[in-house]
């Protein structure tokens, strides 16, 4: 067909439009919502012919079916019956976008009364590029009323697709209550995001599927850029990654190839689960790779490689590091925006690196290095739930069952009059273990830069509610060999100045170090970004946008798979940031495989993680269940508040779908999705027996609420300190770079001479003390789009009005918890919800402002 006779064809067919809207032929009105980017400024950059343009100006590049949810068409195998396609009106015309930067845009569908309701529609683009489709709205539907589409999707060209993309109404149904014209669309969606498992993926795919940790090498660069496959092994076992199909490397056919360092953002992950624009903007991905990977040159020479007080590093918050003449950062003004670099560089006139005051430092610059604070941060820093109740003496090793702890008399001289067995009976004591963890790792570890102690710490819980460190056991393997099993020595705390005392500051900085490293690749990477990776993927793989499960978990999965993959790229890679600013270095991630055998699922549960830990007992009076060995213990006490809140929540919104157990049972897309995330995306752990059976709605909504809770709450407690606390490196170094001095050593008497340098010679160099507090100062800020616990992107979410009340109802509940944690933070009789930094525990407090606020709970891992 000519263009001429094309042009001819729309136009008959508009004019015909016009004559039956005149003939009084029914119509229904509808509204489509658009997010920014998109088309409405036309293809910019993008050469389209005549034809083209004409289709632009009547509107007809964009198109809508409506789909019947109650009338099905015998000639479409039995799929529901389809509307004429509507074209989006006032396509051409040049709106100003809201100010949620939308654009609204007319559509006249032609009714049918056979169409009934309208369930779903299918939407085909015709136009050059994407358009983000929010919202669609069919007003005055006959016999209805309104039906509204909640979309929030990237729609691409049409030929990008083998079929045009469909929406459907937000209407929740379990699959055997589907209507029956819908059912077949229901499968043949879930169908296209599950794929073939075949190809790479594109940048326009909407592809679910798994793969194994295999990305994280880059053979091509030498030996030391090496590390084991992640996943599908028992040495190294690991929850799986969403696949992304890049080819294999030249060197090494099993392991993934990766993309160039400048196209980090790029890397694969279903379009819809990529960075809005104001996120992408917000995290300043290319400060973080310029940082680590472009500035640390520059940053060595400029900076050397010692703080000589703690006075320097004050600097970095009070003045900035003061530039030579013609310093390092003039060679980029010209390529980096100005306003970008100042960001990156925190460069103002001739300093560098002037960041924000953390708060831990805020009111008292040196209350940080106090014993009450180092225990305090136990209770409620960023590593909070890490901490055990002692329950024998001397301590199990799972590796070492014969090995001692050489206190017994000091500990006893210091138990205020309890023997060990007594204060172990009472409750008293209390561990901070890093023991097993780390022994398995540490020879490799001490050949490297690094060189540290496995540690141990034991507490004394007093009558005041606070903890008092007894005595550090610092250990390192045997020197001739693993069969000689370990060297340890305990350091105690002394009242008075002198080696003694500078010699427990540094014990309590490697207690420090190790507790940094596991926090941020067990506590935090492993626990909540890695392990949750798996659920999503199942979630959309195996239930439907219409199943009300996904309709449930989906705010909290926002964000997750683009960060985590971001993290691949630049973070946990071989040579990654986090190798580079964290003491386990290239033993990282194997290190955190290691702790993977040790995870149950069900243990994830704030109430059976309490238990477990032995800070916890159950208690049927109680309203979590759960009663607390140490009251003050801030993490816990907030923390079980927003996890009961999470499980009514949870609880009001099954039972309106699920009304009994054999709904649970016969349920299709759920005991699919459950097989499936045991089998596919835990794969390593699908034989444990620890795997609810999801025969029960108590099993469901246990599962759901565990979801839930890692994805929010649990992360926002262990993220969003990072900068907080870890901002001032003194407090939360990463690293050590030497063992304790032995006596007759020019270091020793250092020890005794200048005690600051002592101590920031054997702790974090001053370059990657800028590295790490740049990186964990992004990794701790809300970004401007954040939608936190108890809040929905849209209020129309669902159109069923039992779940909404219930959500009106836990929104109100997180805002009392709120009012709550307020209220202890400035009650005196808790010790522990401020400390002697006076920095209140707000990090379990629901809601917060953009930036660094050490509060704020968002719905997801989205950072």
């Amino acid at each position: 067909m000519s263009e001429d006779s094309s042009v001819k064809s729309l136009a008959d067919e508009n004019g015909s439009k016009k004559m039956k809207c005149e003939l009084g032929t029914r119509t229904v009105k509808g509204k489509v919502v658009l997010g920014q980017p998109n088309l409405a400024d036309l293809a910019t950059g993008v050469h389209v012919s005549a034809l083209d343009w004409f289709h632009e100006l009547l509107g007809h590049r964009v198109s809508l079916q409506l789909i019947s949810a109650v009338t099905p068409d015998p000639e479409n195998k039995l799929r529901g019956k389809l509307g004429k396609p509507a074209p989006l009106e006032n396509w051409n015309k040049t709106l100003a976008p809201s100010k949620d930067n939308e654009r609204a845009f007319d559509v006249t569908f032609d009714w049918d009364e056979e169409m009934g309701v309208p369930g779903a529609f299918l939407i085909r683009n015709n136009h050059h590029n994407e358009f983000l489709l929010k919202t669609v709205t069919v007003e005055d539907v006959p016999g209805h009323g309104q039906v509204h589409f909640v979309c929030d999707s990237w729609v691409y060209p049409a030929h990008r697709y083998e079929n045009d993309r469909i929406f459907f109404a937000n209407k929740a149904y379990l699959p055997h209550e589907t209507p029956e014209p819908l059912l077949r669309y229901r499968v043949e969606e879930l169908e296209n995001l599950r794929g073939d498992g075949t190809g790479e993926r594109k940048e326009w795919d909407r592809i679910y599927d798994y793969a194994c940790y295999n990305d994280l090498s880059e053979p091509g660069k030498g030996p030391d850029y090496i590390r084991p496959t992640l996943g599908g092994s028992t040495e190294y076992p690991y929850p799986r990654r969403n696949r992304t199909g890049r080819p294999p490397t030249k060197e090494d056919p099993r392991v993934e190839s990766r993309i160039p360092l400048l196209n980090s953002m790029s890397i694969y992950v279903p379009r819809d689960e990529r960075f809005g624009q104001i996120k992408m903007s917000d995290l300043l991905a290319f400060a973080i790779k310029s940082i680590v990977h472009f500035l640390k040159p520059g940053i060595q020479g400029l900076c050397g490689g010692e703080f000589d007080s703690f006075d320097d590093i004050m600097k970095l918050y009070e003045g900035g590091i003061k530039l030579p003449k013609g310093h390092f950062v003039e060679s980029f003004r010209e390529s980096i925006p100005s306003e970008m670099l100042k960001e990156i560089l925190r460069a103002d006139g001739d300093r560098l690196f002037k960041f924000p005051k953390p708060q831990v430092i805020k009111e008292d610059k040196s209350a940080w290095a106090t014993d009450e604070e180092f225990a305090r941060e136990m209770l409620a820093g960023v590593d909070p739930n890490v901490i055990c109740r002692l329950k024998e003496f001397p301590p199990t090793s799972k590796l070492n069952p014969e090995n001692d702890l050489k206190m017994k008399e000091y500990l006893e001289k210091n138990l205020d009059g309890l023997s060990i067995y007594e204060a172990i009976k009472k409750n008293k004591l209390y561990i901070l273990d890093h023991y097993d963890t780390l022994m398995p790792f540490l020879r490799g570890i001490n050949e490297t830069s690094t060189k540290t102690y496995a540690t141990r710490t034991l507490l004394f819980l007093k009558e005041d509610g606070t903890l008092k460190p007894l005595a550090i056991e610092l250990s390192l393997p045997h020197p001739d060999g693993d069969e000689f099993g370990v060297i340890s020595d305990v350091i105690t705390p002394v009242e008075e100045d002198g080696i003694q005392r500078t010699l427990w500051q540094i014990a309590k900085a490697y207690v420090s170090v190790n507790d940094s490293g596991y926090h941020q690749l067990i506590s935090h990477w492993l626990k909540t970004h890695a392990v949750i990776e798996p659920f999503i993927i199942a979630t959309n793989r195996q239930l439907s946008v219409l199943h009300p499960i996904h309709k449930l978990l989906h705010p909290h999965f926002r964000d997750t798979m683009n960060i985590n993959a971001f993290g691949r790229q630049t973070l946990i890679n071989a040579g990654g940031a986090l190798e580079m600013t964290v003491f386990p270095a290239k033993y990282s991630l194997v290190m955190s495989s290691a702790a993977y055998k040790d995870w149950v699922f069900p243990e994830q549960a704030l109430p059976a993680d309490l238990i477990k830990r032995g800070l916890a007992v159950e208690d049927e009076k109680s309203p979590h269940g759960v009663r607390l060995l140490i009251e003050d213990y801030p993490f816990a006490v907030d923390g079980l508040e927003v996890w009961s809140a999470i499980k009514a929540w949870v609880r009001d919104y099954c039972c309106f779908y699920y009304k009994n157990e054999e709904a649970v049972q016969r349920d299709p897309e759920l005991q699919s999705w459950w097989k499936e995330l045991r089998e596919e995306g835990h794969a390593d752990m699908k034989d444990k027996p620890w795997w609810p059976r999801m025969e029960s709605r108590d099993e469901l909504i246990q599962t759901c609420t565990i979801i839930i809770w890692v994805a929010s709450a649990l992360h926002a407690a262990i993220n969003f300190g990072q900068y907080p606390f870890g901002g001032y490196m003194p407090n939360r170094p990463a690293t050590t770079r030497r063992v304790l001095p032995k006596e007759g050593t020019p270091e020793y008497e250092e020890l005794r001479t200048n005690p600051e340098k002592a101590f920031l010679k054997t702790v974090t160099s001053q370059p990657l003390t800028v590295l790490g507090i740049s990186l964990v100062e992004i990794l701790s800020k809300h970004a401007s789009d954040e939608v936190y616990l108890g809040q929905r992107d849209t209020p129309d979410w669902t159109s069923d009005e039992v779940p909404k009340e219930a959500f009106l109802r836990f929104g109100k509940r997180l805002r009392e918890i709120e009012e709550r944690i307020t209220e202890m933070n400035s009650d005196p009789q808790w010790k522990n919800r401020t400390g002697p930094v006076k920095m209140p525990y707000t990090l379990l407090y629901p809601s917060s402002e953009v930036g660094l606020t050490a509060k704020g709970i968002p719905n997801s891992i989205s950072i």
